[in-house]
This record gives C-alpha cells, sequence and structure tokens, in this order.
C-alpha cells in the first residue's frame, strides 16, 4: 500500500502548478485513508485529475483501493489547518501549521493595502454612494481578490518564514 500511495505522489508531482500532497487516515489503523492535493489553480488541479496518469494509478489498485468521494476546496477555508490525524509511517511528514501569529501577519500584509486601495477608490468615484452599499461592494470585490490572488501569492512568498521552525540554542 505505501508503495502504491508514493507513486501516487510521485505522479502528480510531475504536473504544472503542483504546490503539495499529503495522506492522512481518520483514526490509527483505518483502513479509509484521504488524499490531498494542492494544486496552483483549478486548471492545474483539472489536469491531473483527467490525466492518462492518475487514470493508470487508481487503475493499478483496482480491488483493494475505491474512491468514496471527492471534494474540491478553494479559498482560505483550511488555508493553514493542520490534518487532525496525520500517518507518518513511511510517509513524507506534512508541515505544521504556522504559529497563528504569523497567519495574522500574513493576510495583514494583503488586507491592509487592499483595503486601503479599495477605500480610497471608493472615496474618489463612489462617494455618493449609500456606505452600506459601497461597503457591500467594497467586501464583494476584495474578498474574491484576496482569496484567489493575493493571499496564494503571499502565502507562497512568505513560505519560508511561516514554516521556519526556531533554533534553540
Amino acid at each position: 500500500m505505501l508503495a502504491w500511495l508514493r507513486a501516487g505522489t510521485e505522479l502528480s508531482e510531475r504536473f504544472a502548478g503542483f504546490l503539495g500532497s499529503g495522506w492522512i487516515r481518520p483514526t490509527e489503523g483505518s483502513s479509509e485513508w484521504h488524499m490531498l492535493y494542492r494544486f496552483a489553480s483549478p486548471q492545474a488541479l483539472e489536469a491531473w485529475e483527467l490525466s492518462a496518469q492518475r487514470r493508470w494509478w487508481l487503475d493499478s489498485a483496482q480491488g483493494f483501493v475505491a474512491e468514496s468521494s471527492r471534494e474540491h476546496r478553494t479559498g482560505i477555508e483550511g488555508w493553514f489547518d493542520e490534518p487532525s490525524r496525520v500517518d507518518v509511517q513511511d510517509l513524507r511528514p506534512t508541515v505544521p501549521a504556522p504559529p497563528r501569529w504569523k497567519q495574522m501577519c500574513s493576510i495583514f500584509l494583503v488586507f491592509f493595502p487592499l483595503s486601503l486601495a479599495a477605500n480610497e477608490l471608493g472615496r474618489i468615484y463612489l462617494s455618493d454612494w449609500w456606505l452600506p452599499a459601497r461597503v457591500l461592494l467594497t467586501v464583494c470585490v476584495m474578498t474574491p481578490l484576496m482569496t484567489y490572488v493575493f493571499l496564494p501569492w503571499v502565502t507562497r512568498l512568505l513560505a519560508p518564514w511561516l514554516h521556519a521552525t526556531r533554533s534553540t540554542r
């Protein structure tokens, strides 16, 4: 089983936009496993999911592996979450979530300048709008920009700092 798991990981790593993967089990000893993939875009994920390599890999496990469900997540839900249970027996260890204060700093680095720009543009171009309508428009524009553009970019940019371990002397 472990060889098959590693093969799937190695195949997915060859695809453009691959950001990482991992395996978790809900409880130790469970026969149920969950594969987690991270890709840079929905198109990159789709290329992996529709690939002949993935199909071959899944077909090679017929009879002892079955896909029971599939879930796609986008945006910041679970962005820094750690799996509730990780099986590290002969698998690559997962990167722990960064401390909350580092998560806060990363979000602040995106939110502050974006909010400042949105408010200034709103003051210039929408000053005669009713305040709740102006705020609603601002939030509707900022949320996808943060979720799909700026937070992924800042997270990649700050990855060495976010996941740096503190050295002990």
